[in-house]
């Protein structure tokens, strides 16, 4: 079973993939003129702006259900293992994939509030959604979902649970199945509730342990300050093949640091668009930058984070796949670590320990129950968005007690399964939706940039933007043309009433 996983990812996530995404990502920055950069501050102003409504939630709460997504094992396990496999250099190559990959979290997530429906009362959208209107291939919508629906209810949602559990079982002496059992049931009282109290778990956790998490970080910057430079060096140095100790490692500094950034920040795999299109906004292009900028508070801050403890500590050993050797040992203990992956977020927790001693492995396994826990979280709602595009009457509600079911059945096996495989799977699960989506919205990204252009000619023009769909030529967007038809009305019988 690991033989055939592993070939299908050495597929998946091939030279094609891993610098394919980074030229995909480049290419958008390039035609938007950077708009990472030109916009940050309407990134930030934006994230606090927008009002929920009984069909749609606010900016705030679908960045929080996208952040949720993406601020999870990634940050804490995924980071130090990309550091175990592709040493410190690998981090460089995290901070470049998410500062070009907020493009491409622009462009998908700005085309899923275009092409968003209404459906049973609620905002859906997502690349199923989109890539169909785009394309006007119904086949490559149900392409997409179904691959969704195996990667967020089946394959992704084990590496979550599992990274608990192990934190939980380092920290207090807890057994798995134990927390695999509280963490499954947390979960089916949460999913049941549907996307309302996702919204609502995920806008007060989510911020809190980001928030918490950081303060310790610079704590721990702040007693290392004076190794500031040393540790910068280090990451630059290596992330291009200068370094002697890692020098030999340059290519897989960029495949660790790509494959777990694109996990961490899943810029360019779609999911955040789902949460994207369910906010209430006035124009798309203002959810697709507080996407974009969910991109950098995951790995520009909170990846960072475990990055700079981890390297401060020297909690960590590097480990050449190429040659089947360790190439560094740091202080992380005796370096016969008999499988690297799942001492991911140990290298953390000791990092931590160092620091504080009989605290930082506590610490560390509470901070990854709320981050895995709100991820796994948005991996239903995901799969939840994907059944709805696929069924429809009585037979969406038969798929969403069976998607239910087997999520939380995935859940629960992932708690306790080995983390090798619970890694590798998720690795598949993530490869197909990154495969699928960017091909589609390489297809389909007019729109999102023509969404942009009209964004900004209103803000020079000093209004507040709202979307028309028909003077840009943008057709099948038949929420927002119905929606404005609407609009016009209720404004026209304002006007008559005065």
């Amino acid at each position: 079973m690991g033989d055939f996983v592993a070939a299908i990812n050495d597929i998946l996530w091939g030279p094609w993939m891993i610098y394919g995404i980074l030229v995909v990502g480049l290419v958008f920055s390039i035609i938007m003129k950077f708009p990472q950069v030109r916009f940050i501050k309407d990134m930030v102003l934006l994230m606090f702006k927008g009002e929920k409504s009984e069909k749609g939630i606010s900016s705030f709460q679908a960045l929080s259900i996208a952040l949720s997504g993406r601020v999870g094992t990634g940050n804490i396990a995924g980071t130090a293992t990309a550091i175990a496999f592709g040493g410190p250099g690998a981090v460089f190559w995290m901070w470049m994939i998410a500062f070009i990959g907020a493009a491409t979290a622009y462009v998908e997530s700005t085309l899923a509030q275009i092409y968003k429906e209404e459906r049973d009362d609620q905002y859906r959208g997502g690349p199923a959604y989109y890539i169909e209107k785009g394309t006007g291939k119904k086949w490559a919508g149900i392409i997409f979902a179904i691959a969704a629906l195996m990667a967020m209810a089946v394959l992704m949602p084990g590496v979550q649970t599992n990274a608990i559990s192990d934190a939980m079982h380092n920290a207090f002496g807890v057994s798995q199945w134990i927390t695999g059992l509280i963490v499954t049931v947390l979960l089916a009282i949460i999913v049941i509730g549907g996307v309302k109290a996702i919204a609502t778990v995920a806008q007060y956790v989510v911020p809190f342990m980001a928030i918490l998490y950081m303060i310790m970080a610079v704590v721990i910057i702040s007693m290392h300050i004076g190794e500031i430079p040393h540790v910068l060096k280090l990451i630059f140095e290596n992330a291009f093949g200068f370094d002697s100790a890692f020098g030999g490692m340059l290519g897989a500094a960029i495949a660790w640091g790509v494959k777990r950034g694109v996990f961490s920040n899943e810029a360019g795999q779609g999911t955040g668009a789902h949460a994207a299109a369910a906010a209430e906004v006035s124009h798309p292009a203002k959810q697709g930058l507080v996407q974009a900028a969910s991109v950098y508070i995951d790995t520009l801050l909170v990846c960072s984070a475990t990055a700079f403890m981890v390297l401060f500590s020297g909690t960590f050993n590097v480990f050449d796949e190429a040659k089947k050797k360790f190439i560094f040992l740091g202080d992380f203990g005796s370096g016969t670590i008999a499988d690297q992956v799942s001492a991911g977020s140990a290298y953390t927790q000791f990092a931590v320990d160092q620091s504080f001693p009989g605290f930082g492995s506590g610490f560390v396994a509470i901070a990854l129950f709320f981050f895995a826990f709100t991820t796994t979280m948005a991996y239903y709602y995901i799969a939840e968005t994907n059944i709805a595009y696929l069924f429809k009457g009585k037979t969406q509600v038969i798929a969403m007690w069976i998607t239910r079911i087997v999520y939380l059945a995935a859940n629960f096996y992932g708690s306790y399964k080995a983390s090798t495989l619970a890694w590798a799977l998720g690795d598949v699960g993530l490869g197909l939706m990154v495969w699928i989506n960017v091909i589609g919205i390489l297809i389909v990204a007019k729109p999102a940039i023509r969404a942009l252009k009209d964004y900004e000619r209103q803000k020079k023009e000093g209004k507040d933007p709202v979307f028309d769909p028909t003077p840009l030529g943008i057709k099948d967007a038949d929420f927002w043309v119905e929606y404005n038809k609407e609009k016009n009305a209720k404004d026209n019988k304002k006007r008559d009433a005065i």
